[in-house]
């Protein structure tokens, strides 16, 4: 095991206890000095009873990539919310879902994790299981009209993922999404 410098250490804490500090402050509803201080407190011991692996790793945050994601992210829930409301208020309910495989390209825990949730949080799509060696997501699909509509849901998970590898990738993702560029997308 290797022990990183206290600097290092540090930088990568500073942060991740800036956010800790601002969720600690929302949950009272109120700015005080006494929350602040408590709010550092609290922080304080859960980085250092609950330490975090750094997932840091070459990763950049890329503005116009990382708006071009988030405009897209917001169209699909507001149209895949009408969707899914549509099938669930409407005469005969859902008729088809469809649980599907989709292998990934990306091989970061972080933009794994990150597609994984994108993908999960719009509505008519849940991730039930992300094989980590594999690097293959197994998810839930709601609804499905035929085989084609499948098919263009699953490649919608793969566009989701290289608009984050665009956004928060190092070089080497990049160069591993270009690497699969022309290929195609087996399902094991």
């Amino acid at each position: 095991m290797t022990v990183e410098p206290a600097a290092t250490r540090l930088r990568h804490q500073v942060p991740l206890m800036a956010w800790l500090v601002l969720v600690w402050m929302l949950l009272w509803g109120s700015w005080s000095w006494a929350n602040l201080l408590s709010g550092l407190l609290v922080a304080l011991t859960v980085l250092t009873l609950l330490p975090l692996p750094h997932v840091i790793d070459g990763t950049r945050v890329r503005p116009v990539p990382l708006l071009v994601f988030l405009g897209h992210f917001v169209v699909d829930l507001f149209t895949s919310g009408a969707e899914v409301a549509w099938q669930a208020l409407r005469p005969g309910g859902v008729d088809r879902t469809a649980i599907v495989r989709v292998q990934l390209r990306a091989d970061s825990d972080l933009l794994l994790t990150m597609v994984a949730e994108a993908t999960s949080l719009v509505p008519g799509s849940l991730v039930l299981d992300l094989d980590r060696e594999h690097r293959v997501m197994t998810l839930h699909l709601l609804p499905v009209r035929d085989l084609e509509d499948v098919e263009r849901k699953k490649a919608h998970v793969l566009v989701v993922e290289r608009r984050l590898v665009r956004a928060f990738g190092s070089a080497a993702d990049l160069a591993a999404l270009d690497t699969h560029r022309g290929e195609g997308v087996p399902t094991p």
